[in-house]
């Protein structure tokens, strides 16, 4: 098989060079499994049997990178070949210098609904080996506690679909209070997000006039807001990953989109009685799709995910 890795898929000004370091580790470990490899550095799609892109597209394509990416999405799809897509790391909560390389792997897509994550064939030592190297381990359900925290995503991401972070938290704070839910809720913005530090600011923040609706200072460690967290809910990002792992209940509004939807709330209806579920069944789940450098460079998560290219 023929393999690209377009390194002119990662942004021109990046500073992370992990998005970089990637794309040379799974270019060597294809050669390692004896296929053809080759790292593209220009901005036009070629011939290959699979494509590795760093990240996905958002409704701007403008910036060279992600007009690459699209291109390639495109190219390959027309001609019934695969793209594949490095993403964020599920459990960077623990550690953002991600010391390890894990990231997430997915074939054509990357939700649930829209991607092959080429897991399900579970091995279960997996999950063991990202446990001891992260140093993450699965807690017991916490203790009934007293707010809520709404967790909200980047503004404009390409996983909100279009919708404003303010219209999706009004809307889950009109359905809590619908049910007759009193609790104090704490809105806490994306850490990484700049657009929300403009729509907050005091005198324009929207939710200001709201009874028992207070918002959280981004710039603090998540488990602040997380001490004495009764439920916490966001829409489908991973920043609800490290909260159920924890042992908080929760609840994500856009299941279909969401990595964490087997081991959530649905409907905020049971805001008042939450359910549990089986956490380190999923965790086996999704380690099946996050590899790391090592694994790359070896060739081990070319391996496994070529099964699926063919």
């Amino acid at each position: 098989m023929k393999v690209v890795s377009y390194l002119s898929s990662v942004p021109k000004n990046n500073t992370n060079k992990q998005k970089e370091e990637l794309i040379e580790k799974f270019y060597k470990g294809v050669l390692r499994c004896g296929d053809s490899s080759m790292i593209q550095k220009d901005y036009f799609p070629i011939d290959c049997d699979a494509a590795l892109i760093q990240g996905w597209v958002y409704a701007d394509t403008t910036p060279s990178h992600l007009s690459l990416r699209k291109k390639v999405i495109d190219y390959q799809k027309s001609r019934n070949k695969y793209t594949i897509v490095a993403d964020a790391n599920l459990f960077l909560y623990q550690n953002k210098t991600n010391p390890h390389g894990y990231l997430r792997y997915s074939l054509n897509g990357v939700f649930p609904n829209t991607g092959i994550y080429c897991d399900d064939i579970i091995d279960t030592t997996r999950w063991d080996r990202i446990s001891t190297n992260t140093g993450i381990r699965l807690e017991d359900m916490k203790p009934t506690g007293g707010h809520i925290l709404l967790l909200l995503q980047r503004q404009g991401g390409w996983s909100m679909g279009g919708e404003s972070i303010v219209d999706w938290a009004l809307g889950t704070i009109n359905k809590i209070r619908k049910t007759g839910c009193d609790r104090l809720i704490k809105i806490r913005p994306h850490p990484g997000c700049k657009k929300s530090t403009k729509m907050f600011l005091p005198k324009v923040n929207p939710f200001r006039k709201m009874p028992k609706v207070m918002l959280c200072d981004p710039t603090n460690r998540l488990e602040n807001d997380l001490n004495d967290c009764y439920a916490v809910i966001n829409k489908n990002s991973s920043g609800i990953v490290g909260p159920i792992i924890k042992g908080y209940n929760a609840f994500v509004t856009d299941p279909e989109n969401s990595q964490c939807a087997e081991v959530s709330n649905h409907n905020l209806k049971s805001i008042v009685e939450p359910r549990t579920f089986d956490r380190l069944k999923w965790l086996q789940r999704i380690s099946m799709f996050h590899w790391s450098f090592q694994e790359l460079e070896n060739g081990q998560c070319w391996k496994h995910m070529r099964n699926y290219c063919q």
